[in-house]
């Protein structure tokens, strides 16, 4: 049997014997908790060798000694992880910690350990730590299996806890319901009131609870639209009576998503805001398509812009004639409609004719899609397939590289996709 105990180790001393990746693992939680970590080991890893070169933990370049434990030179040690492959060490350090009344957790043999660390992980404040019986993959199963459901709602979080306030804006991510950070989840598990996006992985609106009010906030391209301050009066108003408002956005709420806008006029009224940035389509369906944004020897930048309004329109303040000139990738959003007067224009500036372009519609749902063409025929290609907003564009040669490389996925299209469902990100 185990008595299990939440170790405050704030400030205290902590050995640990050995510098593998049994140490590597062991260590940042350690350090997480606050603690003085010593190693001592004749070798580390590049990770551990890091962090002393961050002044993080303290390193004795050499094999254990008889007496480390206890010298006061090295530290006042409450805890000691033993961590190496050499079984004498092991049961020196074992035997001097069990004389010390020291806590002893040893890597080779948990029975001979005089402490197990549990299978432990953090969600919305909660700590849980797992011990089945000394079977590690047990306990991580079941740990996986409490935090997760934490993090999701599944279980009640909110049982016993503060109540939250004010307004999270939560970034959706690019589709995939599956992509939303856990912060993200774990406050749309909060939520007394949700605003959401046509845009935003709705299939995690059938998961909240029935009493939770969703309010629909949809911007439909050249359809109906709610308007931004009408969105913004939603947001202070509930929150304001005291609720809980989550906006959930698709994408990320502060790239193209008018979350700016949302934060200001939250903090006019002196309501708090919480920000959970999400995953953005800008660069997620790129790689989503296998395409990288960057990659070396080809593009060493990226430009992320909106086409809202098209190049030569007067209220667009996109450097066209710049990009045109730069050779990095290029990733249009909200560009689909004018994907042709983009194309002309870049062209019009300089730009190769025959520059590599990838239309990735549906981004990481199941009917995602990619259409490869050039700048020149890029607009024709479009149209003949079918297109529709919304879809990121990339433009650059890094399309052409995850050819060659034989890493572009996602499908290409082959029928008219008119009839296509899926939701992709970012944003209105």
């Amino acid at each position: 049997m185990t008595y299990l105990l939440g170790l405050r180790l704030e400030g205290r001393d902590v050995l640990v014997v050995g510098g593998g990746h049994v140490a590597q693992r062991r260590v940042p939680v350690l350090l997480r908790a606050g603690a003085r970590v010593t190693v001592v080991s004749p070798e580390l890893t590049a990770t551990l060798e890091d962090l002393v070169t961050a002044g993080r933990l303290v390193w004795h370049r050499r094999r254990y000694r008889t007496g480390d434990l206890t010298d006061p030179r090295l530290g006042a040690f409450w805890l000691v992880h033993v961590a190496t492959d050499v079984r004498d060490v092991n049961e020196t350090v074992s035997a001097e910690a069990e004389a010390a009344r020291i806590w002893c957790v040893r890597a080779d043999d948990r029975h001979a350990a005089t402490a197990w660390t549990p299978a432990s992980g953090s969600t919305s404040g909660i700590t849980v730590g797992v011990i089945a019986g000394g079977d590690p993959r047990r306990a991580a199963g079941l740990r996986d299996a409490v935090v997760d459901g934490l993090a999701d709602g599944t279980l009640d979080a909110r049982r016993g806890r503060e109540r939250m306030r004010g307004v999270a804006l939560v970034g959706g991510g690019p589709g995939d319901p599956g992509l939303i950070t856990v912060r993200g989840r774990q406050l749309l598990a909060q939520a007394d009131v949700v605003v959401v996006d046509r845009l935003a992985p709705m299939s995690l609106l059938d998961q909240l609870p029935g009493e939770v009010e969703i309010i629909d906030a949809a911007k439909i391209p050249y359809g109906r639209s709610m308007a931004q301050e009408a969105i913004n009066d939603v947001l202070v108003n509930r929150a304001e009576q005291g609720k809980f408002v989550v906006r959930l956005k698709g994408g990320d709420s502060f790239l193209f998503g008018r979350g700016g806008e949302e934060a200001a006029a939250c903090i006019a009224r002196n309501i708090p805001v919480t920000v959970v940035p999400g995953v953005t389509s800008a660069l997620a369906a790129p790689a989503s398509a296998g395409i990288p944004a960057t990659h070396r020897g080809v593009a060493q930048h990226i430009h992320i812009v909106s086409a809202h309004v098209a190049p030569g329109d007067e209220r667009s303040t996109v450097d066209w004639a710049g990009l045109a000139r730069s050779g990095g990738t290029i990733v249009v959003l909200m560009g689909v409609e004018r994907i042709g007067r983009i194309a002309d224009a870049l062209i019009g500036y300089g730009r190769d004719p025959e520059t590599s372009v990838a239309v990735v519609q549906d981004a990481t749902l199941p009917t995602q899609a990619t259409l490869l063409a050039s700048l020149a025929t890029v607009e024709t290609a479009a149209r003949e397939a079918g297109v529709r907003a919304p879809a990121v564009v990339v433009i650059g040669e890094v399309v052409k590289a995850a050819q060659e490389l034989d890493i572009l996925h996602g499908g290409q299209y082959t029928t008219d996709l008119s009839t296509s469902t899926g939701r992709p990100a970012d944003q209105e």
